[in-house]
């Protein structure tokens, strides 16, 4: 666990402001003394529930089915899928199926190259930084060989 869910909740309560603050002072009311600390995955999912309509939470959910890195770097379709990956939770439950989603969606040279990153045991942020290094070890030749034919 990281300093979000250790401060992320106190962090952001503490900012909130009107009808978000009204919400979390009743929350903190109604919840019995010795229950325990809301962690931050509940804190967010309660929230969103609470101030982002549904219609809003199933189109980013559909925007996360169908995302592809296409254009995109890998860091920048990194960042996109962790902040889509939420609003399909039972896609990405495990550490495994996560991995499995983010590399299929890559493009094709890279998801190739990382094929057996598949078969092992590797947490979701190793698979990013293989993947942004493979692109820029590709990068770097297509540059080379581009240099060679002038």
């Amino acid at each position: 666990m990281g300093i979000v869910e250790f401060s992320g909740v106190a962090f952001t309560t503490f900012q909130l402001k009107g009808a978000a603050y009204q919400w979390c002072r009743a929350y903190e009311l109604g919840s019995p003394a010795e229950a325990a600390s809301l962690t931050w995955i509940h804190f967010s999912n309660m929230f969103l529930r609470e101030f982002v309509p549904q219609s809003l939470r199933d189109a980013w959910r559909t925007e996360f089915e169908q995302l592809r890195q296409g254009s995109m770097t890998v860091l920048e379709y990194a960042v996109r899928f962790s902040d889509l990956s939420r609003y399909a939770p039972a896609l990405v439950a495990a550490i495994r199926e996560r991995v499995c989603q983010f590399i299929e969606r890559l493009n094709l040279g890279i998801r190739f190259s990382m094929a057996q990153e598949l078969e092992m045991d590797i947490v979701y942020w190793q698979v990013v930084g293989i993947a942004r290094r493979l692109k820029g070890i590709w990068t770097r030749e297509r540059e080379e060989m581009e240099a060679l034919r002038f």
